[in-house]
């Protein structure tokens, strides 16, 4: 009987406490609400609830890996480098599925555990070491794509808080953030500001709270649209979907915060819903699909990624960034999105084990 190929999900569970800290409560028809949740690394501990995902994921690909053939294995890294060598020296698994986003609380450790899959000589899915590096840094995508003529807003980034002049070609609205965080992390409704005292004041809190140059940027004023990548050689634009927030309220800005993202019950979280396929004009969601792939292709994406645009009123598509190894959860918008193209939960999990072993055979 012909052996099963051996998967290993390899993700890290947080071990550095992380608290929501609360800011900007305001009164919303007489009633306090909080606006805004950052997450801050130490304090007491409360997880981050961008890692929560993972968690929550990992167990229910194990199970449809199963059931497509697979034998699975589920290994937490759990802060310890040399328990996941000794992992992988003994276990000598065929592919890891790579859920591993951060180590010790620290994002930039993501790329350090994909070089160590790399000197073991271990296939797995997704961006490699480089690319999970370079979409790290937003400013370093931004650059990629600015120079091979693909459309970014205009930026700039700034390290010193206390002394930058703004750069002359930048106009206000801008929108300001961190230039090493993901998951929305450190975006907020003040992320977004109007005039030169908001901004100073905002990159300081970026700069001081994350420890990390800021990066400032055109606000553009228009629609949230994502687009999933699938595949290696001719890799597929999924339906595009769109982040409805048309019933936001007035005094919040339309973007998507981490409230948005992961905090249930606030009115960004309960405001923003993904829809798809985006209602778009053929010939202009044809050519956002293809923006998508240059950029796909121009980062060294692979197996899967998701593309991030904001559309203008004037509907000119201005890439924000690019996501490799996106959330895969079934209520994700990557999922969503595979939902519309045809492939079920089960079927998108498959295809991204698929093209990790024809990539790496």
């Amino acid at each position: 009987m012909q052996k099963k190929v051996s998967i290993a999900i390899v993700y890290n569970e947080p071990t550095t406490p992380v608290r929501l800290e609360q800011h900007n409560v305001v009164s919303t028809s007489g009633v306090l609400r909080q606006e805004t949740l950052v997450p801050v690394v130490n304090g007491d501990s409360l997880l981050d609830l961008s890692e929560v995902g993972v968690l929550e994921q990992k167990e229910q690909i194990a199970k449809v890996l199963d059931e497509l053939g697979y034998q699975t294995n589920v290994f937490n890294v759990d802060g310890d480098i040399v328990r996941l060598v000794n992992f992988l020296k003994n276990e000598k698994p065929d592919l890891l599925f790579n859920m591993c986003e951060s180590v010790l609380g620290k994002a930039i450790h993501e790329m350090h555990v994909a070089g160590i899959y790399e000197l073991m000589g271990v296939r797995y899915t997704g961006a490699g070491p480089l690319v999970l590096g370079t979409a790290l840094h937003k400013y370093r995508v931004k650059e990629i794509l600015a120079y091979n003529g693909l459309p970014t807003p205009r930026y700039q980034v700034v390290k010193n808080p206390l002394n930058f002049e703004l750069d002359e070609s930048l106009q206000f609205p801008l929108i300001v953030k961190p230039s090493r965080e993901d998951a929305s992390i450190g975006i907020s409704a003040s992320s977004v500001v109007y005039s030169i005292n908001e901004l100073k004041k905002q990159v300081r809190h970026v700069v001081e709270q994350f420890d990390q140059p800021a990066v400032v940027e055109e606000y553009i004023d228009g629609r949230e649209l994502n687009v999933a990548v699938i595949g290696n050689r001719k890799p597929i634009a999924m339906p595009i979907s769109e982040v409805d927030m048309t019933t936001l309220p007035a005094h919040l800005p339309r973007i998507i915060t981490y409230n948005a993202k992961w905090v249930k019950g606030t009115d960004e979280y309960e405001c923003t819903k993904g829809v798809c396929p985006a209602l778009l004009p053929p010939e202009l969601e044809e050519r956002i699909k293809a923006l998508a792939i240059e950029a796909y292709h121009l980062i060294g994406c692979r197996d899967y990624a998701r593309v991030d645009f904001r559309l203008s009123k004037d509907h000119q598509p201005y890439i924000l960034e690019v996501n490799p190894n996106p959330d895969i959860s079934e209520d994700a918008g990557f999922m969503r999105s595979a939902g519309v193209y045809g492939f079920t939960f089960d079927e998108a999990i498959g295809k991204i084990v698929e093209f990790a072993l024809e990539r790496a055979a």
